[in-house]
């Protein structure tokens, strides 16, 4: 049975498919092979240079989780500001006044055009200089003002993308309805978006994530990935191991947000499915709901 997107491979094509997986996996297992044999080499394998992350709780309890927790309270900061004020941005996008839509479109495409690292050390200067922040707090407060401002930026790309990818009909049955063009977009067209929306909103909420360790590299914001040099300070040179215990953490983290996601996105698909009851008009004619208008 063929797609949109390729034919359903004959049996050659499968016997062929077979070989390259086969090729694949022997080439994949030759890399892996070669990159331990030359961690060995370099007692990067050595049982005293992971043995800490099992054996020494400490490890834990004053980097680890210290460096994670300040991670999700940056990146969650973040995302609580950067969502709704995207959202509004992009509304602002799609308004048919002029004088909204083009200082909206303005403000999105100059933070979006800044490296996301330049505007964290542009907010901890205006911080330092122009107001009161203690320098315990300024590091957390550059990378959530620089997170902020590229995030907003790239949703509000998102959330217009989403909006204009709908069907014509969906707006046009709001209006049929009475609705002004808040209204539509309030409770028309914006639900349904979401769900168009959600991967790339997903990937944006995981960069997210990523990107607090830019604070760390450049401001000194203790989060995760800098206790890399803490740890490797207290207990030798293991930094291959302590970027691996590292990297694996980031990736559960985003996992479990990717998981969610695909959750919540389960969720909110079943929920527009579900059937709503139709009151008739006079006259015997069906009255249209605000709910029916989003399945049009």
């Amino acid at each position: 049975m063929s797609s949109v997107l390729f034919d359903t491979p004959g049996p050659r094509a499968k016997r062929r498919n077979v070989l390259y997986t086969i090729a694949f996996v022997a080439v994949l297992g030759l890399v892996a092979y070669w990159v331990l044999s030359a961690l060995a080499a370099k007692n990067q394998l050595d049982a005293d240079k992971w043995s800490p992350f099992v054996t020494d709780a400490e490890v834990w309890t004053t980097y680890l989780l210290p460096g994670l927790t300040e991670t999700l309270k940056a990146a969650a900061l973040s995302i609580l500001i950067a969502l709704p004020l995207g959202a509004a941005l992009g509304i602002g996008r799609l308004s048919d006044h002029r004088w909204v839509r083009v200082p909206v479109g303005a403000i999105v495409e100059f933070f979006r055009a800044i490296p996301v690292l330049l505007l964290m050390i542009f907010a901890s200067q205006l911080y330092a200089k122009f107001t009161t922040v203690s320098s315990d707090f300024r590091p957390l407060y550059a990378v959530v003002t620089g997170l902020v401002l590229y995030n907003a930026s790239v949703i509000a790309e998102v959330v217009r993308a989403g909006v204009l990818s709908l069907p014509r009909g969906q707006s046009d049955a709001a209006v049929a309805l009475g609705m002004r063009k808040g209204q539509s977009m309030l409770y028309v067209l914006l639900p349904q978006a979401v769900t168009v929306m959600l991967p790339a909103l997903v990937s944006q909420l995981v960069v997210i994530v990523k990107d607090t360790a830019l604070g760390g590299a450049v401001l000194g914001f203790g989060e995760l990935l800098s206790q890399n040099r803490q740890i490797t300070a207290n207990y030798g040179a293991n930094t291959i191991a302590t970027l691996t215990v590292i990297a694996l953490i980031y990736i559960v983290l985003n996992a479990l947000l990717t998981s969610f996601a695909g959750w919540l996105e389960k969720r909110l698909r079943q929920g527009r499915k579900t059937p709503v009851a139709q009151v008739p008009a006079q006259g015997g004619a069906p009255e249209l709901s605000s709910q029916a208008v989003s399945e049009v």
